[in-house]
């Protein structure tokens, strides 16, 4: 059964393709390759939502991704509902089921209407000013009733049962945008042989082909050239073509994020389908061909239902055979509105008339239309819509003023002209410019390797955007090293348009109760932008705040220049110097399960483990996650809680040994005649005269001087260092290397290798370490003298290679194996067959912080908070007195980093050796004074040492260095603790025991 609006022989469906569907219950017929939108304006149906604010009917306004009206929820199951999806764009498929929202109890009647009776109570900017008083209305009345009434649809309550799949990809040309000029662009550096990738968004190629009837490139209809144009593309093994594939991101280095749909559309997609997928590019080139959006009118009561952009009716007719009314009339600044009366006309539709804003405008088109006995009125306005749930009339008046006329309507179609979507563009960093002629904002300078072509960058006419995209794909391909092969496409017959207004039209908002919308889904009027500027609101920016047009999902594809305009016009300043607001990425939603993919779950953060791992499981250890790193915590043997087995790891440490898997921590290797220079700039520490050999403690810092990270490095020889680094710093500390490396000293011969993965690390701490070791070393001499503390040597062990560090986190005598990672659990286990012949034990994280807490050495993040210098942290001992140069040195030196009463690193003992402290706890100075007290420090590290026989635990106190043997408190819900300030070394105060 074809459908009431449907026009037999009209469009290019095949209308034998059925497939049935519903909406709010309702059940429907469609055409197989509709969209929503299409299929429910085939039935007669144009209310299809209400907007944010006011509750007020809405119908289709575009046919694509700029839609602001048309969001629907589509429910395949109980647990596949997905809201806000654009009707525009979503393919029909047989059974789909979709749903309106933002109303209550149903669409044609909802209670919520009664806000837009309130309209005057809820003019811009009112929430800033209605919610202010009283005071405690906000969290009692206010926000309850805001969070009832905030946003659009319902959130799903269900787990996504879909997956989502992501690639990865590299082109020399990446053509974004599938209409004339993107598949010209696309065709010339194709037949070059360079690698390129042709996107968009809509499922079949053409852009703006869609719907324009008159044009004919190489002897073919427009959209009939599309096809055979990208289905060659497509037999070329140097060209990847996405349909359905929206390019939302334009990033640093031409990369470029694009979401593909790939089983949205489908009745039932396969198990093994994604339902999206995330395509993240990196170019040589990018050709942008995005197009342009065309503007609707701003006028009283534009938002009828029935009332829609020219270009949106002629698409519904000429490629979905449907037409929006039977009695349409037209309101427009533009020519292109005349192309859709004219489609119309032909195909047996009645258009009332046509109101042109414009006095005298001439044309081919002008021409035809009146030639075809169409209404053609010049100079005058549609001052507003007639109706409710359905437009039904327009008024129209001589713009100057004069006698009103009404004219009944079933659909009005409007144009104010195109606005080139510069989107991407302005997410590629590049900055417009307006051009004050055609009065619209098109690419200006450029930031990356890339260029724009056709109506995006403001090329009027097919026959100039072919040669110009053309032109463009052909040199992309020229500055990769090919040279162009084919026959550029030749346009036969086009459309050209003229260039619009913007702003709101007459009589649009001299009236404080006229509601002439410029953005429809947040009830944004021409006199809400007014109102802004009249309150004081001078930026764009303020205004586009202050009002919220252009905040909602179509983020101002329509609204923006109107809005502008108006703003400027108020302002009484051109609009270049009014500026414009930022076009931030997405270009349209993106889902959350195709940003995150298959992280989520067990899978949500990557979860890593050493070489070392199984072996720990198989001991029965206990994990701790440390960033995406699971590490020992603890080993229990039968019997023993958290504290009997890290008091007897750390006992059996001092005693004997014990083993423990350092390979977490970060590892990077820097490389190069300039390595030493390097090291002297990014660390606190003279490198220069470092030995080959050698080991030092290094401490990196930021820019203002306070500790950054910290670690042991080794020199391996004149040109390469072995830099260790905290587990949880090791990515942020390559970044800021390699950050450092390329913008600071490019100028030095270095190159940076993150080898954390590379490398398995054993430490083997005790008294009997090196009687441990020794048996299984080759090529090191293992004596104090050849190997003394803070050494390091290569060598083999258990007969694979090594680089042995002579270093320790626990005080003791220590050593640090490193091996390759595939043999870290071999070697493990040799050593730990070792180790229990003198009685060794394995040992987690949690007995290294208490063994190196004891010994006072600080864990960077945990002893520091971002605000502590190495003075603070009683390491002035590690900064080159000599040096006059490394990152951080002109911090250190900043007045409130140097002045009395900064916080210290300290030692803390509680008077009741069995009082363990509470990690954060604060500190004061005097237990009696009135709350709130002054707190002058807080615990930082805090354990209980059976070495020690107490508790014993680190702090950052004002001037702390000062009140050594002070008594403080530390305020706690049940008592007061006291406190005795000490200095950080809680074990073997001389060192004596590093060289056993």
């Amino acid at each position: 059964m074809i459908a009431a609006f449907r026009i037999p022989g009209a469009g290019r469906l095949r209308q034998a393709e059925t497939a049935s569907f519903s909406f709010d219950g309702h059940s429907y017929a469609g055409v197989e390759g509709d969209t929503l939108a299409s299929a429910l304006l085939a039935n007669g149906v144009h209310l299809i939502g209400r907007s944010f604010k006011y509750h007020r009917p809405r119908g289709f306004l575009s046919a694509g991704a700029e839609e602001p009206n048309a969001l629907v929820e589509i429910k395949r199951d109980s647990a596949r509902k997905t809201p806000n999806v654009r009707a525009t764009v979503q393919e029909l498929y047989d059974g789909l089921a979709a749903q309106s929202q933002n109303r209550w109890p149903s669409l044609s009647f909802d209670v919520s209407a009664l806000g837009d009776i309130a309209s005057p109570l809820l003019s811009a900017g009112f929430y800033y000013k209605t919610f202010m008083w009283p005071k405690s209305a906000w969290k009692n009345f206010y926000e309850p009733k805001i969070r009832a009434a905030a946003g659009l649809g319902v959130a799903p309550d269900q787990a996504d049962p879909d997956h989502y799949s992501a690639r990865f990809a590299h082109c020399d040309v990446l053509v974004l945008g599938g209409g004339a000029a993107g598949i010209a662009a696309a065709l010339a550096a194709a037949e070059t042989g360079v690698r390129v990738i042709l996107v968009d968004e809509q499922a079949e190629f053409g852009g703006s082909l869609h719907f324009e009837s008159g044009a004919k490139i190489d002897r073919q209809d427009g959209f009939a050239w599309a096809q055979s144009a990208v289905a060659k593309l497509k037999t070329m093994d140097n060209v990847r073509v996405l349909s359905r594939t929206t390019a939302f991101g334009y990033y640093a280095q031409n990369f470029v994020g694009l979401v593909e749909r790939v089983s949205d559309h489908l009745q039932n997609p396969g198990r093994d389908l994604p339902r999206e997928r995330l395509w993240q590019v990196r170019a040589k080139r990018v050709v942008l061909a995005t197009g342009a959006i065309e503007r609707h009118m701003v006028f009283a009561d534009n938002d009828r239902p029935g009332i829609m952009l020219a270009s949106a009716a002629r698409t519904y007719l000429n490629h979905y055979g449907v037409t929006v009314g039977r009695n349409v009339g037209v309101y427009t600044a533009n020519d292109s509105a005349y192309a859709a009366a004219i489609d119309l006309k032909k195909a047996g539709v009645g258009v009332a008339a046509i109101v042109d804003l414009r006095d005298n405008p001439t044309g081919p088109v002008i021409e035809e239309a009146r030639a075809l006995g169409i209404e053609v009125n010049f100079g005058r306005a549609v001052i507003r819509a007639g109706g409710k749930l359905r437009v039904s009339s327009m008024t129209v008046q001589p713009k100057n003023g004069g006698g009103e006329r009404t004219i009944p309507v079933d659909a009005i179609l409007m144009s104010a002209g195109w606005t080139p979507s510069v989107h991407l563009f302005s997410q590629s960093r590049g900055k417009v410019a307006f051009n004050d002629e055609t009065k619209r904002f098109v690419p200006g300078a450029y930031a990356q390797d890339c260029v724009s072509v056709g109506a995006c960058n403001g090329t009027d006419g097919l026959s100039a955007t072919i040669d110009e995209a053309y032109a463009a794909g052909a040199k992309a391909a020229k500055d990769v090293g090919a040279n162009a092969k084919g026959n550029k496409p030749k346009v036969d017959a086009s459309e050209n348009w003229s260039r619009g207004m913007l702003g709101a039209a007459p009589g649009a908002g001299a009236d404080t109760t006229v509601k002439a919308f410029v953005d429809f889904q947040n009830d944004v009027t021409a006199k809400d932008i007014r109102q802004a500027v009249h309150e004081g609101m001078r930026s764009i920016e303020h205004v586009k705040r202050f009002t919220t047009n252009g905040m909602a999902t179509d983020q101002g594809k329509t609204s923006n220049m109107h809005g502008l305009a108006i703003a400027a016009e108020t302002l009484g300043k051109p609009i270049p110097q009014v500026g414009l607001t930022t076009f931030r990425a997405p270009y349209t939603p993106v889902t959350f399960g195709s940003i995150v993919g298959h992280a989520r779950g067990p899978l949500f953060d990557p979860t890593r483990k050493t070489a070392i791992h199984p072996w720990a499981e198989r001991q029965g250890a206990v994990f701790e996650d440390v960033g995406q790193w699971k590490r020992a915590w603890y080993f229990p043997k039968a019997g023993e809680d958290m504290h009997a087995a890290v008091d007897r790891e750390c006992v059996t440490v001092r005693k004997t040994a014990g083993l423990f898997d350092a390979s977490t921590l970060g590892k990077i290797e820097v490389v190069g005649p300039d390595a030493a220079k390097f090291m002297e700039l990014l660390y606190t520490n003279p490198w220069e005269k470092l030995e080959p050999g050698r080991c030092r403690y290094g401490i990196m810092l930021r820019e203002d001087g306070f500790i950054y990270d910290d670690g042991v490095v080794g020199r391996l020889a004149p040109d390469r260092f072995h830099v260790t680094t905290t587990t949880g710093g090791a990515p942020r500390v390559m970044n800021h290397m390699e950050d450092y490396l390329q913008t600071e000293f490019p100028h030095l011969n270095v190159w940076l290798t993150s080898i954390t993965e590379q490398w398995a690390v054993i430490a083997v701490q005790g008294p009997k370490s090196r009687d441990i070791i020794a048996p299984l070393v080759e090529g090191i001499d293992m004596s104090d003298e050849a190997l003394p503390h803070m050494s390091v040597r290569e060598g083999r062990i258990c007969g694979v290679p090594t680089r042995l560090f002579r270093m320790s986190f626990t005080g003791e005598r220590g050593f640090e194996v490193n091996v390759p990672a595939d043999y870290g659990q071999a070697v493990w286990e040799a050593l730990w067959a070792e180790g229990q012949k003198h009685g060794a034990c394995a040992y987690g994280t949690e007995a290294m912080h208490v063994l190196r807490a004891e010994k006072g050495y600080i864990i960077v993040g945990q002893d520091t908070d971002g605000t502590v210098t190495p003075n603070d942290a009683g390491l002035d001992w590690a900064v080159g007195k000599k040096k006059t140069d490394f990152v951080g040195i002109r911090g250190m030196v900043r007045p409130d980093l140097v002045a009395n009463g900064r916080k210290q690193l300290v030692g803390l003992k509680t008077k009741d050796p069995k009082v363990v402290l509470e990690e954060g706890a604060q500190i004061v100075g005097d237990s009696k004074q009135a709350i709130p007290m002054t707190m002058i420090g807080h615990v930082t590290s805090s354990y209980w040492s059976e070495n020690c026989g107490r508790s014993i635990a680190l702090a950052l106190v004002a001037g702390g260095r000062d009140r050594m043997g002070e008594t403080l408190y530390v305020p706690m819900p049940n008592a007061t603790i006291e406190v005795e300030v000490t200095g950080m070394v809680f074990f073997d105060e001389k060192g004596e025991r590093l060289n056993g």
